[in-house]
């Protein structure tokens, strides 16, 4: 223990943000040197599932011996004992917040996290918040005053901005997943964060609701200056997917690493928006596709297009392509071939292939994949 005690304060500061918070708090009983080391610390993580055994301990009713499942008795003292626990850590905390997790299931509505998120206003020190609550909580007013952060990660969270939203001037990273918002809204929120350089989008047309007449340039215009984007090939449902032009009117410049989930070829927008993103981000250097089984898709969602439409395409910094779920429907294959005949500089290709192959036709496909060549004279070909 000596050894660590005399490490420098910065660096046993680092080492409390790793433990888990009550962890964390169990130092003060080291030594009267670590007694008031842990409520100075700048990151705070509270789970609710790290509660859970600790939080109930009375003797199970009929009800959830007979079906093995939770009452509403035991959630609601989870939640209370968790709430608890926050409250008294931000009571006591000395230093300055810069990081705040909390992820349990919470209400629409849930009085305990406004006060937590107005406390966390008042500080004006937060940088970077991670929200991961469940029923479509609605973000209180004292969420838009947050203009400190720099990352903001918000998972089954609803969205209705404030007149007085001045946007987050200093964003830089945006973690969205199942956030509830209508278009508009959706839209005004990713144009106020002018700083965005990474964005991960994990929603759809069940999340953003569609009611006005937006398109996927409106999307695009919002991310002026991105670096790293990521999200589900359903966002494209939710902005005009059939008034997809062939380039979109400002090219993405700074764009570098493109990953586009749940995508299949076999859909009718599949590859007219991944030759949009390409033809409007020159500078791309990683692109992952991670493919959508064909019988995900509607009837009505089928379409066949051909790849001689996109011949004139090049990616000349392109260094990496991946390609997840591969299961050599149409036009996988061939999109593949194209992307290696205009990528000189490319280093790596890596394709997973799906689960649903035999071993014989598994072997037959990665023998295949392994023979191809293109344009460059180093790629690497990794089939698995």
């Amino acid at each position: 223990m000596d050894r660590i005690s005399n490490l420098p304060l910065g660096i046993i500061e680092t080492i409390l943000c790793l433990l888990p918070i009550e962890e964390a708090a169990r130092t003060s009983i080291l030594s009267t040197g670590w007694r008031y080391l842990w409520i100075k610390i700048p990151k705070l993580a509270f789970y609710e599932s790290k509660f859970e055994v600790a939080a109930y301990r009375a003797e199970p009713s009929v009800l959830e011996r007979t079906f093995d499942m939770p009452s509403k008795r035991k959630d609601m003292a989870t939640r209370c004992t968790l709430f608890y626990a926050i409250y008294q850590v931000l009571l006591i905390h000395q230093g300055l917040i810069r990081e705040f997790a909390l992820s349990m299931k919470a209400d629409e509505s849930c009085v305990e996290i406004d006060h937590i998120i107005l406390n966390l206003s008042m500080k004006k020190t937060v940088k970077i918040l991670k929200l991961e609550l469940k029923r479509r909580y609605k973000l209180p007013k004292s969420f838009f005053s947050l203009h400190q952060l720099t990352d903001l990660h918000l998972s089954d969270c609803a969205l209705e901005l404030q007149p007085s939203f001045n946007g987050f001037a200093s964003l830089t990273t945006l973690y969205l997943e199942l956030l509830g918002a209508f278009d508009k809204t959706f839209l005004h929120f990713l144009s106020s964060c002018p700083l965005l350089k990474r964005l991960t989008l994990k929603c759809d047309a069940s999340t953003i609701i569609c009611v006005s007449n937006f398109t996927i340039v409106d999307l695009f215009d919002c991310l002026p200056v991105i670096e790293y984007l990521s999200f589900w090939f359903d966002i494209v449902l939710c902005f005009g997917a059939d008034r997809l032009p062939k380039e979109l009117p400002t090219t993405l410049v700074h764009l570098k690493h493109l990953f586009i989930q749940y995508i299949s070829f076999r859909h009718m927008y599949g590859l007219p928006f991944v030759f949009l993103l390409i033809r409007s981000a020159p500078n791309v250097e990683k692109l992952k596709l991670e493919m959508m089984e064909e019988t995900c898709l509607e009837e009505h969602e089928f379409g066949s297009v051909s790849l001689k439409e996109y011949s004139n395409i090049m990616l000349e910094r392109l260094d990496e392509l991946e390609i997840i779920n591969f299961s050599n429907a149409e036009n996988e294959l061939d999109f593949v071939k194209l992307i290696l005949a205009k990528s000189p500089v490319l280093k790596i290709l890596r394709i997973c292939l799906s689960d649903g192959f035999a071993k014989d036709e598994e072997l037959r496909i990665s023998k295949t994949l392994l023979r191809l060549t293109g344009a460059s004279t180093v790629v690497n070909i990794i089939a698995s």
